[in-house]
């Protein structure tokens, strides 16, 4: 493997992991705080503004360099025709996915929070930052999977 093609890998990783963390944060310590209104708007709006922040960051990144080490590693052929390939393009699913519910759940809360509400933006972001939480999960365990030589 090629210095640069490291250098992708490492900050492929980087990005996702800091992307995954950051969502899973968010639903397991920001959003119950939020939901019981132990906390009010105005702290909460620089929280969602870094995750935003964040995650259109690191989806950036991570189609750049995930680009930059597919065009590398894979044909089409095998792309569309191998496991390993099958994991690559599901982990570019759960991508576009996990940048969309973010993007839905974090404007649910920015809406509200413009509004000095906490609890009910809080419950309405909550079942997209839980369905983010479980593609960001899969996408660690997609990664996982290719990085373990999975389906070699």
């Amino acid at each position: 493997m090629a210095t640069l093609d490291i250098a992708m890998y490492a900050v492929h990783l980087l990005f996702a992991g800091v992307w995954t963390g950051s969502v899973v944060f968010m639903t397991v310590a920001v959003l119950p705080i939020a939901h019981d209104g132990t906390v009010n708007a105005e702290p909460l709006v620089p929280v969602v503004g870094r995750l935003r922040t964040v995650s259109r960051a690191s989806a950036a990144v991570l189609f750049l360099t995930g680009g930059h080490l597919a065009g590398q590693f894979y044909t089409v052929e095998s792309l569309t025709g191998s496991t390993r390939g099958y994991l690559v393009i599901a982990m570019l699913v759960l991508w576009l996915a996990l940048a969309a519910l973010v993007e839905i759940g974090s404007g649910k809360l920015v809406d509200g929070f413009d509004q000095k509400k906490v609890r009910e933006p809080a419950r309405n972001a909550r079942p997209f930052f839980l369905v983010a939480t479980a593609a960001a999960l899969l996408l660690l365990i997609d990664g996982g999977l290719l990085a373990g030589g999975f389906g070699v």
